[in-house]
């Protein structure tokens, strides 16, 4: 159990994303549960720095090591962002590549030592200068070793009554549109249910949307979500 708050650790992962982002560090892993605000974080570190377009890339789904390494050097220079693209993480290719572009002296050469195709456009070693955040649905304690020794890392992994918490503390933020109250009813919804079901932003998002548009009936269809 983490000696600091939910809060608390969002605060950290902003300022650990920066480190990365200023290139102080070249990486950040974040680990924790889906659906509870990772990506956004890292999107509001991004902002904070005004970071340019061109100086940062977000990657989301699979890639191979082939992928990984062509990615690497299309990117070089940039903060790139692998959100939900654990494939990397997993692969014993892949985890070498990241090795080598995350280590921790001044050079980081990359090398592909697989044969390569006659007219292949990529070199079969380059330097890395970029930095790379890894935004992970695994559980911390699944990650490569080596990697983690590598990185920065910050476990956002939540209770039940930590997701509430969370939720809490950012709720004028999600549907600012949304009348204040509409969400009060919503989350507090999720509080008394927090231990049957698994909740997330975006329960709370649906949940909050039901309460708007159906008053009368929204607690009935929010508990058929939940339990089903």
């Amino acid at each position: 159990m983490s000696d600091f708050t939910i809060n608390q650790r969002f605060e950290l992962l902003n300022s650990l994303a920066l480190m990365v982002i200023d290139d102080i560090t070249p990486s950040l892993i974040v680990t924790g549960e889906g659906g509870l605000g990772k990506t956004h974080a890292i999107n509001q570190a991004i902002s904070q720095a005004c970071l340019l377009p061109h100086d940062f890339i977000f990657f989301k789904g699979y890639s191979t090591a082939r992928g990984l390494y062509n990615t690497l050097y299309d990117n070089n220079g940039k903060v790139i962002v692998f959100d939900d693209c654990d494939s990397v993480l997993e692969d014993k290719v892949a985890i070498n590549i990241l090795k080598s572009a995350l280590d921790s002296y001044e050079k980081r050469t990359i090398t592909w030592m697989a044969k390569m195709n006659k007219n292949d456009e990529y070199p079969q070693q380059f330097d890395f200068t970029g930095r790379i955040i890894f935004v992970s649905n695994k559980s911390k304690d699944k990650i490569d070793g080596a990697i983690l020794s590598r990185s920065l890392t910050v476990d956002l992994t939540m209770s039940p009554a930590e997701k509430i918490e969370r939720m809490s503390a950012i709720i004028k933020t999600i549907l600012p549109e949304f009348p204040i109250e509409v969400k009060q009813d919503a989350l507090a919804f999720l509080s008394a249910n927090k231990d049957k079901a698994n909740i997330n932003i975006r329960t709370f998002i649906m949940v909050s949307k039901m309460r708007l548009s159906s008053p009368s009936n929204w607690k009935n269809m929010a508990n058929y979500m939940i339990n089903s």
